[in-house]
């Protein structure tokens, strides 16, 4: 029977040994294989420079090469081509490596679920947002955990959409903040907040109003949008769409802070999200549409198997406060 140990350093040598022994499924005699070999492996594989992947593991280039080579030997077959100017898997390489890297993330959830047995509000976290959401809610989120679980190891991560579903999914983060709906069987989700656009116009516009204008009264007007990848570009589109409104073909912007000067400078109109609006800014007017206003709908995702449910019920509660 095999039992997480209280002591984490304990534990990673036990879970070493209980996972090459289910997953390898090779006995002693036939080949001397452990964790630090596929992590070797998998640094190789995503540096593609030995050298370079040596030092991301903390050791000598001679020591990580040669432990390769006897791998190699002990197989049979080439993991690596190599020349002086470059490494690239081998056919078979590839999958010894997707095998590597299955085996390393089964290593690392054994080992948060144990470290998240022993304090769960001591544990690393990995929360990621997208770009036009992560500037504006991150800041005080972040002063939110310090008071409430002041021993949590954060670690943020600013994306876009697409990236943080890889890896959420391939559990490099814990959870996301993503505009939903976002349709993975994998993830679970908690609905946070709407969060609603106004129209970003220079103050003398035509379209700068004090009161609330319907969408359609942008018809026939071009609109500056973010670039390619952005899920606020998806939205922006959507609504333009549906009341006859253009996008200027000839800029996108890479973030709404470039939307924000743009309009500043005279150079177009565009949407902007309420929760990136701060409070007396000059050179800049923000009109509100009627109701319904053109929103989008802030959730938290994470893995489904996740078991750091107990910090992501604290951030669902921090989110929605």
């Amino acid at each position: 029977m095999f039992s997480i140990p209280t002591s984490l350093a304990t534990a990673q040598i036990c879970v070493q040994s209980f996972i090459l022994m289910l997953l390898i499924g090779l006995d002693d005699e036939r080949i001397e294989m452990n964790i630090r070999d596929l992590k070797y492996i998998s640094a190789i594989a995503k540096i593609h420079h030995f050298g370079k992947a040596a030092e991301a593991c903390y050791v000598s280039q001679p020591t990580l090469s040669g432990q390769i080579k006897k791998l190699e030997q002990q197989l049979g077959v080439k993991i690596f081509e190599r020349t002086n100017r470059r490494v690239m898997p081998t056919d078979i390489g590839l999958e010894i490596i997707a095998h590597a890297n299955n085996i390393l993330s089964e290593v690392d959830q054994i080992l948060e679920l144990a470290e998240s047995a022993q304090d769960p509000l001591s544990a690393k976290f990995r929360l990621g947002a997208f770009p036009t959401l992560a500037s504006y809610v991150f800041p005080n989120l972040v002063n939110g955990i310090k008071e409430t679980m002041p021993n949590l190891r954060l670690a943020l991560l600013e994306e876009k959409t697409g990236v943080l579903i890889k890896k959420l999914k391939a559990g490099q983060i814990d959870a996301a903040l993503l505009a939903m709906p976002v349709e993975e069987d994998f993830f679970q989700c908690a609905e946070l907040f709407t969060d609603e656009f106004m129209l970003a116009t220079p103050p003398d516009h035509e379209l700068a109003s004090s009161t609330p204008i319907k969408p359609d009264t942008l018809s026939g007007h071009k609109l500056l949008l973010l670039e390619e990848g952005h899920c606020l570009r998806d939205q922006a589109l959507d609504v333009c769409e549906h009341n006859g409104i253009n996008e200027t073909q000839d800029f996108r912007a890479t973030s709404l802070e470039t939307l924000r000067q743009m309009v500043k400078a005279g150079s177009g109109i565009t949407f902007m999200p309420k929760i990136a609006i701060y409070e007396n800014e000059m050179g800049i007017h923000y009109t509100p549409f009627k109701a319904p206003a053109p929103s989008r709908t802030i959730g938290l995702y994470w893995r489904k198997t996740s078991v750091k449910t107990k910090v992501i019920e604290k951030l669902v509660g921090l989110l929605k406060g």
